[in-house]
């Protein structure tokens, strides 16, 4: 059958969220899920086949750290996830120049996105459109704050600010924790480490993890605690530097969280120096992990993913206005996908979709840039998600 060939790196959750959407509305004639570990590529390849009702997944075991190999694997695909931890982007867009195959990842860490956009020329020369940080936050976050721009612009509103606040939580938070990780939990200690770029009064500021706390309510959820996590703005700031004077993004987790994990960042357990204990060399992140991974994963987890984006814009008088967008997701009880991999892994195979079909022109797009957000949200209602938007 006529249609795209699409390829998965990283066969986890959001992974194969990604390639089922691509076989689903993304007109894919076949996906290839590829992972290090055999079994886990064979096992998501067989789920897709499942929920797509053909034989349109096949699976390899291919190393996203060789970059001779995955090169190999990418041949004669049209577009391809990179799913892997942002570790391994740079490998995978090194693959994806020297194999001339369209790239999207997770990202989720903007240094890295750098370094990719400075490889432009290499990709327009390949014929090849990269765009890096699609998902939930960074992605969907973002696309959502560009449409927000475009909805003040065409009110014949001048924007001024863009915050936003994103999260994915348990829909019934059992304690002590009260959360549930339905990522690779080095995604979740990356959000809550380092410095994320964020625009206060026109101009780039850096910002740490675990500031500016402050609550919120979505309708059906309920009161939840925001504050600034790295990695959620990505390239934005740079976008809209000189046309906003405050672009923003801030986590959500149910009452408590902040406390108890900012304890765990002051105590120094995200770190990644190796610290000698009784004489053996050990990195703080990693006893983090080895401690905490077991206590919030679960076999099944049913979360509940909220998404909002406030744009503010004045108009010729001088005078504010206000649009809100929410998004707000559950648990899939049909597929089985979880809120978070429904939004992070379709983001990515829309834009995925979007370039197959000559969209995004070749080279190396900041997200919010490849593709005009209004366009962008028409897939999303595609997709199924409720979007709601009011004016204040």
């Amino acid at each position: 059958m006529a249609g795209f060939r699409y390829g998965v790196v990283g066969a986890g959750r959001q992974g194969v969220a990604t390639a089922y959407d691509m076989l689903r509305l993304g007109d894919g004639a076949g996906v290839l899920l590829a992972d290090v570990n055999a079994e886990v590529a064979q096992q998501a390849a067989a789920r897709i086949n499942r929920l797509i009702g053909r034989e349109a997944a096949t699976w390899a075991q291919v190393d996203a750290g060789n970059v001779d190999a995955l090169a190999a694997a990418l041949d004669g695909l049209d577009v391809f996830l990179c799913g892997t931890p942002f570790g391994f982007i740079p490998t995978a867009t090194e693959a994806a120049v020297r194999a001339r195959v369209s790239m999207v990842d997770y990202g989720g860490h903007t240094p890295t996105v750098l370094q990719q956009l400075e490889r432009d020329a290499e990709a327009k020369a390949a014929g090849i459109a990269v765009v890096p940080d699609c998902g939930m936050g960074p992605g969907m976050n973002n696309t959502l704050g560009a449409y927000a721009v475009e909805l003040l612009e065409q009110a014949g509103l001048t924007p001024r600010d863009v915050y936003l606040w994103d999260g994915g939580i348990p829909q019934n938070p059992t304690p002590p924790w009260n959360y549930q990780c339905a990522f690779n939990i080095n995604g979740l200690t990356n959000e809550y480490y380092g410095q994320v770029a964020v625009l206060r009064e026109g101009r780039l500021t850096m910002i740490g993890a675990f500031e500016e706390l402050e609550t919120l309510v979505f309708e059906g959820v309920g009161e939840l605690e925001a504050f600034i996590t790295t990695g959620g703005t990505s390239t934005a700031p740079y976008t809209f530097e000189g046309r906003l004077r405050t672009y923003q993004n801030k986590t959500c987790r149910w009452p408590g969280h902040f406390a108890q994990f900012k304890a765990f960042q002051q105590l120094g357990l995200f770190e990644l120096e190796p610290i000698e204990v009784k004489g053996q060399r050990v990195v703080p992140r990693d006893v983090f992990h080895a401690l905490l991974e077991p206590q919030i994963s679960a076999p099944v987890i049913k979360d509940v993913c909220v998404m909002r984006a406030k744009g503010v814009g004045v108009d010729a008088d001088g005078r504010e206005r206000a649009v809100i967008i929410d998004l707000v997701d559950y648990y899939d009880e049909v597929t089985g996908f979880t809120a978070m991999e429904r939004i992070t892994g379709w983001h990515a195979g829309i834009m995925a979709e979007f370039i197959a079909r000559g969209v995004v022109p070749p080279g190396v797009w900041p997200m919010e840039r490849a593709v005009p957000a209004g366009v962008f949200m028409e897939k999303v209602r595609e997709r199924g998600f409720n979007v709601s938007v009011r004016w204040e």
